[in-house]
């Protein structure tokens, strides 16, 4: 499977800021040149270029046919970005995407809320967690730190 080993996470702005993806790898692609673009434009102001790049992929031709949707975090701010113009901050700062997503996202709560473990910790038992129950959710699993 071409899938399994996919890096579905990026690095921006001189290594400050974390971007990955769920949906058409290609889509994600176009929007991760965007959204570095963006970032280069607003020094590195990801609240700001969030929010153009949402606007921009909303109202342009050709961008709002890309079929993707990106998380993105600076370490303060976490965001996730969609075609239709939502730019979503959560509450409590966890993000999900992808066919797994809702799973990730229940188990990384659930173990935030009664457990110690580290950031790193959560998102990779979260992860696990979500390839167990999800077919469409692989088991390889590659964590980045800011």
């Amino acid at each position: 499977m071409i899938k399994q080993t996919a890096r579905k996470i990026r690095r921006m702005y001189n290594d400050r800021i974390l971007v990955g993806f769920a949906g058409g790898t290609a889509d994600a692609f176009a929007l991760f040149a965007r959204l570095e673009a963006k970032l280069e434009q607003f020094q590195g102001n990801l609240n700001r270029a969030a929010v153009e790049l949402a606007q921009e992929w909303r109202t342009d031709r050709a961008l709002r046919h890309l079929e993707a949707y990106l998380l993105a975090t600076d370490g303060k701010a976490t965001y996730l970005l969609s075609g239709t113009g939502d730019v979503i901050e959560p509450d409590d700062g966890i993000l999900a995407v992808g066919s797994g997503g809702a799973y990730a996202l229940a188990a990384a709560r659930a173990l935030l809320r009664h457990t110690k473990m580290s950031a790193k910790q959560v998102a990779l038992e979260a992860l696990k967690i979500a390839s167990e129950i999800c077919i469409f959710t692989n088991s390889e699993i590659i964590v980045e730190e800011l």
